[in-house]
């Protein structure tokens, strides 16, 4: 077994031009790898690729491998691929508690509730169970949606510029959360940014030209 993520793209197509193609990416677990490149290149069309979210009209000519096993003719659910945005996408109707709750599968409760709070401990956030999203920071937001992200307990974390909207001194934080996580759980990730202070180590680092 290769423990971590394999992206192998022979050519990823709209019907009227390539966007990429030829690229591998090896992601050893409990590492970050950062893909950049200019506005329109493919980049978040690769992550719909891999988390198997990709509009059917694209085309995909690859491969996508989690320790090892191929995962690119799975359905989006079976392939246990998290992924952040730079949105937070939190449901406006559901308080914090809510939202996580809907990561989460079906089952007791009181248990899916205890394994919300640790997820909301992981993130600094275990004060704001029953808060209202409205009422939350930006970069609350963000911790609360990486919270959420994570407790599907993926096996893999796609991050597509999930930094970009927080002022500088969040930035810093969320970066250091979220790649202080990214090992502690010992999975690998796939880190889309324009931004070169967002790379995580200078030699995991692909930067796609068309």
């Amino acid at each position: 077994m290769n423990p971590g993520l394999q992206i192998r793209v022979e050519r990823l197509a709209t019907d009227q031009r390539t966007l990429i193609e030829q690229l591998h990416i090896v992601i050893p677990a409990g590492c970050i790898h950062t893909l950049m490149g200019p506005s329109g290149c493919g980049k978040s069309t690769l992550l719909a690729a891999v988390c198997g979210t990709l509009d059917a009209a694209l085309e995909f000519d690859g491969a996508v491998l989690l320790d090892g096993q191929p995962v690119h003719n799975l359905a989006p659910q079976l392939r246990r691929i998290g992924i952040l945005f730079q949105d937070d996408l939190l449901f406006a109707h559901m308080n914090v508690l809510e939202n996580l709750l809907f990561a989460l599968p079906r089952g007791a409760r009181a248990q899916r509730a205890a394994s919300a709070l640790q997820a909301l401990e992981d993130v600094e956030m275990q004060d704001f169970l029953h808060a209202d999203p409205a009422t939350l920071s930006g970069g609350q937001r963000a911790r609360v949606a990486l919270a959420r992200a994570l407790l599907a307990q993926p096996r893999a974390l796609l991050l597509d510029e999930p930094f970009s909207r927080l002022d500088t001194s969040l930035r810093q934080r969320m970066r250091t959360l979220v790649f202080q996580l990214v090992a502690r759980r010992n999975i690998p990730a796939l880190l889309v940014t324009h931004d070169m202070d967002d790379v995580a180590d200078p030699q995991r680092l692909t930067v796609w030209s068309p």
